[in-house]
């Protein structure tokens, strides 16, 4: 069973900037279109940046410009460059194949104070 564990968030200031990273226990990125979801309280769980298995990039309006999603290369994991964070930007952010295939690992969690 393939197991993600996301890292990297903590509590920041708006304007501020985290990188999140995901690592998983097999090299699964390698096959599938990989995401970054994040969930903010009593909200469901929404992708906000996917990357192909040949490296194109997408992101939902609400973070493009300033989120940059990249792959490891050696497909273990991904990781998650969050700029000029804003406070909608906070929640619990995930990695998982997009769509989403995987158990779902802990998350990780990102504060953003105003």
């Amino acid at each position: 069973q393939v197991q993600l564990r996301e890292s990297g968030g903590g509590l920041v200031q708006a304007g501020g900037s985290l990188r999140l990273s995901c690592a998983a226990s097999t090299r699964i990125f390698r096959g599938y279109a990989m995401g970054w979801y994040r969930q903010a309280p009593g909200e469901q769980r929404d992708l906000v940046a996917n990357i192909t298995s040949g490296g194109t990039a997408n992101y939902a309006d609400s973070v493009q410009g300033r989120f940059t999603i990249s792959r490891d290369e050696l497909d273990y994991g991904m990781n998650l460059q969050i700029h000029s964070l804003k406070p909608e930007d906070a929640g619990v952010y995930y990695c998982n194949s997009a769509p989403a295939y995987f158990s779902w690992g802990q998350g990780t969690q990102v504060t953003v104070s105003s």
